[in-house]
């Protein structure tokens, strides 16, 4: 097998971990690569975005050791200067000036070398949301909590057919994250003392809406009888139930999608 041939299967692999969201699996193969093959620019650039990714300040110097590196191999690499300076996009003036004060000269230097590229739309996203104001930020988390949500509808949907259909999940295939979720769902949640927690999240949205009527109501009352002085916090114990729900269902998503990732993970490993 030839060199490139070898690339660009580190390549494929290291790209269909990170859509999958497996962010340490891609460092594993980006390392390997990099071990097997010697310096690479492009293994450097999966590398440092499987740091990145974490957004956590240990993970961003990792990040960062690993864009220079690579930008060291090939200073014009478009993957490189767009994944570092989003990195330097999102880094804390005071804290890392040096890295904040590197974005616009990545910037300008991606701009000059391909405008049109998908890198160059993909960092002035980037750029947009680092000039995001706080009502701006308010939506987007409000927008992410509505997403979560649904996910939790959608998995109890979904888990109300396969025990309709007898309890028949799809196969946990390796390749196929939903059917692995699906299947995780119904092997957690089914049996009849899980039925309230299949009730609530299949009409979460409704459930969600009378709790916070009930808390109004319950905290108003006991404001009004002079159970309490002024302020009351009893009335949003009816949103317990539902907070309860939404954490089972989102344990088994993550749990299944570690499972699946693991999965895929060996799969890719063993294509070699």
């Amino acid at each position: 097998m030839s060199r490139t041939t070898t690339i660009d299967m580190y390549q494929d692999r290291c790209e269909q971990l990170f859509l999958a969201g497996g962010n340490a699996a891609v460092r594993r193969a980006a390392q390997e690569g990099l071990e097997e093959l010697g310096p690479q620019a492009d293994l450097y650039c999966w590398l440092a975005l499987g740091h990145a990714a974490e957004d956590e300040d240990d993970h961003d110097d990792r990040a960062e050791e690993a864009f220079r590196a690579g930008l060291a191999l090939d200073g014009d690499h478009l993957g490189l200067l767009a994944g570092y300076a989003e990195l330097c996009l999102r880094a804390d003036a005071f804290d890392y000036p040096g890295r904040a004060a590197r974005a616009p000269v990545l910037s300008r230097r991606l701009k000059e070398l391909a405008p049109e590229s998908a890198e160059a739309e993909q960092l002035a996203a980037a750029e947009r949301w680092a000039r995001r104001g706080y009502w701006e930020d308010i939506r987007m988390r409000a927008v992410a909590a509505s997403l979560a949500g649904r996910d939790t509808e959608t998995q109890a949907r979904a888990l109300a057919e396969d025990l309709a259909h007898g309890g028949g999940a799809p196969a946990q295939d390796a390749v196929d994250r939903d059917a692995t979720v699906r299947a995780a769902t119904l092997e957690a949640l089914s049996g009849p003392w899980n039925a309230p927690v299949r009730f609530l999240g299949r009409h979460r949205t409704a459930a969600w809406t009378v709790a916070a009527i009930l808390a109004f109501v319950t905290n108003t009352t006991l404001r009004r009888t002079g159970v309490v002085d002024s302020f009351s916090l009893w009335g949003y114990l009816w949103v317990l139930p539902v907070l309860i729900v939404d954490r089972r269902f989102s344990a088994v998503r993550k749990e299944a999608e570690a499972r699946h990732l693991a999965r895929l993970e060996a799969v890719l490993a063993e294509r070699r």
